[in-house]
């Protein structure tokens, strides 16, 4: 570049080659990639459509589920955790108010006694160890279970439903 001629671009950052001249054409050569990619990519839908990959895909013929309603940025993640199953992403204090909700449903699904006794030992040590955390976040309010007591519920619910 001649002297009298200033360079404007910085000495640390190299040359834009972005907006550089296809020899062949003459053309803006990162148009004609774009457009080259573009057109593989309708090709290989094309293809895919015609070996049938896409037949018979869930919801197909149906309406997209939750379209028009409000709009929720966190739509994503909430699918994929329902999708998934994914369980433990509360904070504790949040996820031992949800477990403690659920307790009793989860002792009953349980063979005997000592399982109960189990799951109920479990649960308080989640709690004493949530409270002793200093990590901040929601207060533990969730109590302890007595665990003599729960067990004789369980056996209650047990006899009303007509178990032994």
């Amino acid at each position: 570049m001649p002297e009298h001629e200033p360079d404007d671009r910085p000495r640390d950052r190299p040359p834009d080659r972005s907006r550089a001249q296809d020899p062949r054409t003459g053309r803006d050569a990162a148009r004609t990639r774009m457009q080259h990619q573009n057109q593989w990519v309708e090709q290989q839908l094309r293809v895919a459509m015609e070996r049938g990959e896409f037949d018979n895909l869930p919801g197909a013929g149906k309406p997209i589920e939750g379209l028009g309603t409000e709009h929720d940025p966190d739509w994503w993640l909430k699918k994929l955790i329902e999708r998934e199953r994914i369980t433990g992403v509360l904070p504790e204090a949040l996820q031992l108010r949800k477990d403690d909700l659920e307790l009793a449903a989860l002792l009953d699904r349980q063979p005997n006694e000592t399982h109960v006794r189990r799951e109920l030992e479990s649960f308080n040590a989640r709690v004493v160890r949530a409270r002793m955390q200093l990590q901040g976040g929601p207060p533990v309010i969730t109590k302890t279970r007595d665990v003599e007591a729960e067990v004789a519920a369980w056996h209650e619910r047990r006899r009303a439903h007509g178990h032994r």
